[in-house]
Order: structure tokens, then sequence, then C-alpha cells
């Protein structure tokens, strides 16, 4: 029996030991299983990353080609006023010198000049000083006057009057129709063009139109530039309407600062106004109602200032559709910052992402520090570094509102979220001050980065 006893317990043991051999076996494959995921998760992410890094380098290349470009143009085109100018004096000098030797010739009653020695000068080559026009096939020959001797045509060979680039020339304007001849903004010039199509990047649309136009070029000259036309810009522009700002919030256009005093101002002016000290007007003098210039007019009146808590201000102009693009820069001591869209109707004592009818990124600094993406009086912590610089990118029709470095175009957070009436810009700041860049293009990298979140899943995008 002993024996019995002692195998059956040699059994019960092995059985054990398996039965943890075989869960250590499950956890070493689960293991395997959550290292392969976790590793094509970071490849994923890291090859997101290089070609977010590689569409910003060329974005950057970009930039400094125009403008390279730009510069190469302004000076060709200085030369060439100053070799225009040269040529126009060279002609007045021939013409000039022609006219002398007729009016010697008159003089002497003799066809052609003599020297002291007694032979006479041959005449100027036939057609000196006559300017030669004729055209090329693809541009302009410029008038230039023809060596003495044998003339030469001012047809190019077929190889070198083909069209070889185009310059195209461009400024803002806030006025529609033809453009004016006088204008504040210069012409910025992008040469070296070689397709019949080209597209503007990287442009700031700070006034509403943009005039163009074009002209070609062959290898030897440049025509003539086309009839300016005028286009439509179509970026967002806004301002921020200081009429719905907190009292403590100074606005002026695109910048705002805190003044704790700015309550307290208007509380002593309104118990002056209803105190016992108050100067009674005549009887007969109209009444006048002063308002300061940074405070545009509003149709809802004062009821629709921010108040309490609630340090905040809108935009000026309603999303109702298409895809926009502005930055904030806020300073980095401020105690509290906030930046996201809003509906009209939030109300007055209502904060930034503590109701349904807002969202936003908000940066605490008080005590604290902490960065978080809120909506509905709920919020997601955000473990990224925090920039000094925001971008806000909103595409009303498909529901996304995104938020990225501005700087490095990293994505910070998106809301998906379904609109149901148009949205203004938002902001909130406590103790410190923003200023905002309207008016801007989507950058081809937000485009790229926004496009592929728009395929992927949305569990990032939303809050828990």
């Amino acid at each position: 029996m002993g024996d019995q006893e002692a195998l059956r317990k040699i059994i019960t043991t092995l059985a054990v030991k398996n039965e943890e051999i075989q869960n250590f076996i499950y956890s070493l494959k689960q293991m395997m299983q959550n290292v392969e995921a976790n590793s094509s998760r970071a490849q994923e992410d890291l090859e997101g990353e290089f070609q977010s890094l590689y569409t910003l380098l060329d974005e950057l290349k970009d930039e400094m080609l125009m403008k390279i470009k730009q510069d190469r143009a302004s000076r060709t085109y200085e030369l060439q006023a100053q070799l225009a100018a040269c040529a126009k004096a060279l002609e007045s000098s021939e013409e000039l010198l022609e006219a002398a030797n007729q009016a010697l010739g008159t003089a002497n009653h003799h066809d052609f000049p003599q020297r002291d020695d007694g032979t006479r000068l041959p005449p100027l080559a036939q057609g000196q000083g006559e300017r030669q026009h004729e055209p090329l096939d693809g541009g302009f020959c410029p008038r230039t006057p023809p060596a003495p001797g044998p003339r030469l045509p001012a047809r190019m060979p077929d190889e070198d009057s083909k069209i070889d680039h185009y310059v195209l020339e461009y400024r803002r304007t806030n006025f529609e129709g033809p453009p004016r001849a006088k204008e504040d903004q210069p012409w910025m010039v992008v040469e070296g063009i070689k397709g019949t199509e080209y597209t503007l990047s990287g442009l700031k649309f700070d006034m509403k139109y943009m005039n163009f136009r074009v002209r070609a070029c062959n290898k030897a000259v440049a025509g003539e530039f086309s009839e300016p036309v005028t286009l439509e810009t179509r970026a967002f522009m806004f301002r921020l309407d200081a009429s719905t700002c907190h009292q403590n919030l100074r606005v002026e256009e695109l910048s705002v600062e805190w003044d704790a005093t700015g309550g307290k101002v208007q509380d002593v002016k309104a118990r002056e106004k209803d105190g016992k000290g108050r100067t009674a007007s005549p009887a007969n003098s109209p009444a006048r109602v002063v308002q300061s210039p940074k405070r545009m007019p509003s149709g809802r009146g004062g009821r629709d200032r921010f108040t309490a808590e609630s340090y905040t201000v809108l935009g000026d102009t309603l999303i109702d559709g298409d895809d926009h693009y502005w930055e904030v820069r806020y300073d980095r001591d401020s105690k509290a910052f906030g930046v996201g869209v809003a509906y009209r109707s939030l109300g007055k004592f209502d904060q930034l992402g503590k109701t349904s009818a807002s969202w936003c990124l908000h940066l605490n600094n008080w005590l604290q520090v902490s960065f978080s993406a809120k909506h509905a009086n709920k919020a997601k912590v955000l473990d990224v570094p925090v920039p000094d610089c925001i971008g806000v990118y909103c595409n009303f029709h498909e529901g996304f509102l995104s938020f990225y470095n501005a700087r490095t175009k990293q994505l910070l957070h998106t809301f998906k979220a379904k609109f149901t009436q148009p949205v203004l810009p938002a902001f909130t700041v406590w103790c410190g001050s923003f200023h905002v860049s309207s008016g801007l293009q989507v950058p081809s990298a937000v485009k790229c980065l926004q496009k592929r979140n728009s395929t992927a899943s949305s569990s990032n995008a939303s809050l828990p």
C-alpha cells in the first residue's frame, strides 16, 4: 500500500507540474503575440511619423525653392528693365547721330562728308539706326539695332523660339474686378514653370482676392504679360468678436490679453453712473453714447458677453461647410488656455469643453499642469508634448475637429462629431494672452494626416 500511495502522489505532482507547464506555454504564446502586435503597431506609428516628416520636409523644400525663384526672378526683372532703358537710350543716340550726319551733309552741299585727306566716308549701313521688330515663334524679339554690315534676320531658329517656360506673378488685393493701377501689394514672382498648370502652396489669404498674370518665355527673351485676372480666395478669414468676450479680456483684432482690472473698472463706472455724484446733463442736450473702437457691434447686445469664470471670446465668422485651418500662439506663462469651436448658443456662464456645445483642447498651468481634450464635461488627458503654437483643422461636413502642433504638424487629438449647427472658433485664457493667425491655407501635411486619420479607427478620436 505504501508504494501505491507514493506512486499516486508522484502522479498527482506530475499532473500539477504538467498543468503549470501548459499554463506557462500559454503565457509565453500570449507574450509572443503581444510582442508581435506591439512591434507591428510601433512600426506603423514610426512609418507614419516618418511619412509626416517627409511631407513636412517636402513642404519646406518647396517654400525655400519658391523663395529662391522669386528672388532670382525679381533681380532678373530689374536687370531687364535696366537693359530696356539702355536700349531706348541707345536708340535715341543713334537717331541723334543720324540727324547730325544729315545736317552736316546739307551744310556742305555734298552727298557724303569728307575727311581731311579728301576721301569720302561710306554711308551708314542700310538699316543702321532703325529698330528691328519681328515676332519670334512662341515669343517676342525686342527692338535692337543691327550691327553695321549685312543685316541678320530677327527671327530666331525654331529650336530656340519654342516656349521654354512660363513666369507667373500674383498679388493680394481686396478689390474685385480688374486690377487697379496703384496697389499697395507688390507682385510676387514664380518663374521656371514648365507645364501649363501650376499650384501655389503655403499662401496666407489675409485679403479677399488675388490678381494673377502670366507670360511665356523662350531661351532668348520673354513675351508680354497676359491680361491680369482676379480670383476670390476661399480661405477662412475671421476676427475675434470683441462684443462676446469676457470683461477681463482685452481684444484687438486677433490678439487677446488678460486684464485683471477689467471687471473692477466696469463696476466702478456703473456705480458712478447710478450714484448720487452723477453730473446732470442739460435737459435739452442730446444723449451721447460712446463705444470703444475695439468693440465691434453685435446684433444680440451685451447678453452675449461671457461672465463669471468663463473667460471666453468667440470668432466673428460662422463655419458651416468646407474645411478650414487656423493657428493660435499663446503665452506659455498663461495660467489656463483653451482653443476649439463652439455653437453660438454657448451660454455666457459656460466654459469651453464643459458642455455639449463646445469642443476644445485645454491647458492648465495652475497648481498642477494638465493638457487634455474636453467635450460635454468629459476630459481625455493627452500624453504629448505641449506646443506653444496649435493648429486647428475643422472639416464641418465630415465632422472632424483636429488639433496639431503647428510647427511639426504632429497630430495632438481629433474629435469625431456630428455638428448640428454652424460653429464658431472659440478661445479662453486666464492670466495670459494669445494671438490668432487666420486666412491660412490648409497645410499639405495636415491634409495627408487627416486623410489617413479619416480612414483609421475612430477609437482614439472620441472621448471615453
